[in-house]
């Protein structure tokens, strides 16, 4: 049996052999863990690991990639697993826009997938050479019949773009898309932070579609939650829930929220060792079958040692729930 699939089977066992219900459990746990393939390796950052699915008997995640610390200099790759623990790095799946100009110019980064309509569409952020905007992020999409590739650029792109009003939560940038679909829709949360904010103001906002390509509307009611620095939601029963890590107002910071409309948003659960800029394991996030849990294991940004020179990695978690 593979490691992660014993670490899983333990967890659900210590779960199971207690009696609670959801309105009983009272707090997340995330605990760490080290992946073999896409892990700690000197001289080379892998950072913003999207969400993974799982085609046929192979987990796929994507990620940003490059010779620098943040993802401002980077482009897309992916890496496939049959356990979750080791995975082997397959190749590049988005490259910087080599046309002069162009929004996604200088860097891509920060991608994440959907499977919709038997393909494969694949979000990431882009910013342009614009030195007056950086980083002047937007979001495009690609879209393939595997998940190996090849992607196409959508001729639409950028399919999410930073507010032309000032006044607007997202005017400076827009980043980290992450999609589920819910009532026939396509639901894409995202970050946005205002012009002339911090990054410990951003905000989540959620835009919505027909069609998976698009075109996404943003909600009359952005920002939908009032802080929250990566974006991580999924399906939970009938509704969305979404994790917050150590960004925003004190009373949703390191929690889980939920929303039956995928709107208004209360506190759930508590959060324990919040994952860093976590993409999870999701079965549930586009088949609206109502059976959506909380995700019992994903990947995350691994912290590394500045002092001894380290990049950032991809590290993975679990969540354990447990009762106060």
């Amino acid at each position: 049996m593979k490691v992660l699939k014993n670490k899983l089977f333990f967890s659900f066992m210590l779960l199971t052999m207690s009696v609670f219900g959801q309105d009983e459990i009272k707090t997340l746990t995330a605990t760490k863990f080290n992946l073999k393939g896409i892990g700690l390796e000197k001289g080379v950052m892998r950072r913003d690991p999207s969400d993974i699915i799982k085609v046929s008997d192979r987990y796929y995640v994507w990620y940003s990639k490059g010779p620098k610390s943040s993802g401002y200099d980077a482009t897309v790759w992916y890496a496939t697993s049959s356990d979750g623990v080791n995975w082997t790095e397959k190749g590049m799946a988005i490259d910087k826009n080599p046309e002069a100009g162009a929004w996604d110019e200088a860097s891509v980064f920060t991608p994440n997938i959907l499977v919709a309509e038997s393909k494969y569409w694949l979000f990431f952020t882009g910013i342009s050479k614009n030195p007056k905007m950086k980083p002047d992020s937007k979001i495009g999409m690609a879209v393939s019949d595997s998940p190996d590739g090849p992607w196409e650029r959508l001729p639409n792109n950028p399919v999410l773009k930073n507010s032309d009003n000032p006044e607007d939560f997202d005017s400076h940038l827009v980043d980290d898309a992450c999609l589920i679909v819910k009532d026939g829709k396509y639901w894409f949360y995202y970050k946005g932070r205002q012009l002339g904010k911090t990054a410990r103001e951003t905000k989540m906002g959620v835009a919505i579609a027909e069609r998976p390509q698009g075109p996404y509307v943003k909600h009359e009611a952005n920002p939908v939650i009032p802080g929250n620095h990566e974006v991580l939601v999924w399906a939970q029963g009938k509704g969305v829930a979404a994790m917050i890590g150590t960004t925003g107002p004190e009373e949703i910071t390191n929690t889980i929220q939920y929303a039956e409309d995928g709107i208004h948003f209360t506190k759930i659960y508590d959060l324990v060792n919040s994952p860093h800029a976590g993409g999870a394991y999701r079965s549930e996030a586009f088949t609206q079958s109502g059976k959506g849990e909380v995700p019992k294991w994903g990947v995350q940004i691994g912290r590394p040692d500045r002092k001894k020179g380290e990049l950032p990695f991809v590290q993975g978690f679990e969540l354990i729930k447990s009762t106060k």
